[in-house]
């Protein structure tokens, strides 16, 4: 069995690229940091694991996700090997997530998706009025 599930904040910009090919899909990839148990008196430590989503949830997390924003993502852990520019093999370890969920929204969210909201509200298509959260009734 091939199973794991994170808690974690985003700890850098989510990176959007495209498969090439007649059906190009989406990848993201980013970490999260993820603090371990301490024994009292203990130093703290973190685990930085590196992720990658595909197709439409990577577009999502990549729109409304930033750097900061806890996450939870469940997946499998998968290694694989590349030979860098000097020609030594590195091998790699990452989490392929088959689920993420958002774990923080709301007045709470950082200056990054602040700063997204507004620049959504500023690119509202002709015809349509943009929205603000508080206005959207529960």
């Amino acid at each position: 069995m091939n199973n794991c599930s994170l808690i974690g904040r985003i700890t850098r910009e989510i990176e959007l690229r495209y498969t090439t090919g007649d059906n190009p899909t989406a990848v993201a990839r980013f970490s999260i940091a993820i603090d371990r148990p301490v024994k009292s008196g203990g130093e703290k430590q973190t685990d930085f694991p590196n992720i990658v989503v595909f197709g439409k949830m990577a577009e999502n997390l990549e729109r409304y996700m930033g750097k900061g924003r806890l996450i939870g993502v469940q997946g499998r852990i998968q290694t694989g090997s590349y030979t860098n520019k000097e020609g030594k093999k590195v091998y790699t370890t990452e989490v392929v997530a088959n689920n993420v969920e958002y774990l923080d929204w709301g007045k709470d969210a950082p200056e990054y998706q602040r700063q997204k909201e507004r620049e959504a509200m500023e690119n509202v298509p002709e015809g349509f009025q943009g929205v603000e959260d508080d206005d959207i009734p529960l």
